[in-house]
């Protein structure tokens, strides 16, 4: 059966996605750059526009990393703007499970589905260390091995949070006239992370509960995806990686009495789309240099070997000492934080095999578009990678702000829709609409059904 591609856009706000020298490139902050992607996403009739969040600026050798000076506003406030300003696309935010509490992001994601008809998604994150922590106070209070049971509980009590104010009919209070259902938002938990009890504030909005993302990437992870998850971000855009990934976290939807069509699996991947392929290829390779700059080739490097690097040339080859496996140069990021002398060997290997100086090297493995091509030719590979079950369909995010997802949209697009695997307009109102998804009040997924990760 012909599978319908799932559409999603992300404005980036860290890492090196973004060209800044571009001089199409806008500013990351203002609310008109948020306000045209999301326009330009519904024109596309994609499913939801996605903000990622970042709770410390990274720090690279004891200085600010120069990827994240940019920064970010808050985005659930700024998703409520994007609500304001479109119809029908979803709106959805990351908000970490570790430096929150749950009565306060319940209340304020039941809030922004109000707000927005229905349209509102929680990618529900964690995380890993103590530098994060001291913005919040609390360094390394939670083991790494407890964030997948904090977030589990977390999200288990944000459920009975939401599901406080289910009950008998409504009636109508005797002295205000006001209609209410008794008990409505009583509610008490009791657990290892959360001894919380009282009355939430907030009824449910129109979808029940807001889509729940998820984007781990261990095996704890893909386990709690496949107990809670609606909707999987992942980092595998190549084809043969993406596929076993596909049938390792569907194939675990079983065990939670959940099937395939429960769960949602969305790449991240870039795009980039010319008049003719030779044009695209072309134009592709300018902004993955551009991307990687030799500067940010050595930075990676530097993650790394967890040394100072800055005298090697990074049209060079790689450095001949090995990683220092106990020190950390990039404060801040979850990547390269462990096994990062196997990460060093594949390296070393890899451009040994193609004869790669370190620039090279960093695009081969961290650089490079996701589909480049004509419009036939991108809207082709599109389609191929999702029919032969890769993924449910992409988050696009961007090399341009605010404008880098509109030849995709406006040539490719159309396309899809010619094939019959995107549709032609909106036929729901709701981000579960538009997903696929059904209620939790359908799937049996109220409060208390939620798993521990293992």
């Amino acid at each position: 059966m012909t599978k319908q591609i799932h559409l999603a856009a992300q404005l980036p706000g860290i890492h090196n996605v973004t060209v800044w020298p571009d001089p199409r490139s806008g500013s990351q902050i203002a609310v008109d750059s948020f306000v045209h992607l999301a326009r330009t996403a519904e024109r596309g009739r994609f499913d939801f526009f996605f903000l990622a969040e970042g709770l410390r600026l990274r720090e690279h050798k004891g200085r600010l990393y120069e990827l994240d000076v940019a920064g970010r506003p808050d985005n659930l406030t700024m998703l409520s703007t994007v609500a304001a300003v479109t119809t029908h696309l979803g709106v959805a935010a990351t908000v970490n499970a570790t430096f929150n509490e749950p009565y306060e992001v319940a209340r304020r994601l039941a809030t922004l589905d109000h707000l927005s008809g229905g349209r509102a998604a929680w990618n529900v994150v964690t995380s890993f260390d103590s530098f994060t922590g001291e913005n919040f106070r609390r360094g390394g209070f939670l083991a790494e091995a407890d964030r997948y049971t904090r977030a589990a509980e977390f999200l288990a009590t944000t459920r009975e949070l939401w599901d406080s104010w289910a009950g008998p009919d409504l009636r109508a209070d005797p002295v205000s006239g006001q209609f209410v259902r008794p008990g409505a938002g009583e509610f008490a938990h009791r657990g290892t992370h959360f001894d919380i009890s009282g009355r939430f504030t907030t009824p449910p909005g129109p979808q029940g509960h807001p889509v729940i993302i998820q984007s781990g990437e261990s095996d704890a992870g893909r386990e709690f995806a496949a107990s809670d998850a609606e909707v999987v971000f992942s980092k595998y855009n190549r084809l043969d990686e993406a596929r076993a990934f596909y049938r390792d976290v569907k194939g675990r939807l079983a065990r939670y009495g959940r099937s395939p069509a429960d769960l949602r699996i969305m790449p991240t991947a870039t795009v980039v789309v010319a008049d003719t392929d030779e044009e695209a290829v072309a134009y592709a390779d300018e902004i993955t240099r551009a991307q990687v700059s030799p500067q940010t080739a050595i930075a990676h490097l530097e993650a790394v070997w967890g040394r100072d690097l800055s005298a090697y040339d990074p049209d060079g080859p790689l450095p001949e000492i090995d990683p220092e496996p106990d020190s950390l140069v990039l404060k801040g990021h979850s990547v390269f934080r462990t096994g990062r002398a196997e990460t060093a060997r594949r390296w070393r290997a890899l451009a040994g095999e193609r004869g790669l100086s370190i620039r090279e090297l960093v695009i081969a493995v961290h650089g490079g578009q996701t589909f480049v091509g004509s419009p036939h030719t991108v809207a082709d590979a599109v389609d191929h990678f999702v029919q032969t079950d890769g993924a449910d369909g992409f988050v696009f995010a961007t090399h341009l702000t605010p404008g880098g997802l509109d030849d995709f949209v406006d040539r490719v697009v159309p396309l899809l829709q010619e094939k019959g695997v995107h549709r032609p307009d909106y036929t729901g109102t709701t981000l579960r609409d538009h997903l696929g998804l059904r209620r939790p009040t359908d799937t049996g997924r109220s409060s208390g059904n939620t798993r521990e990760a293992s």
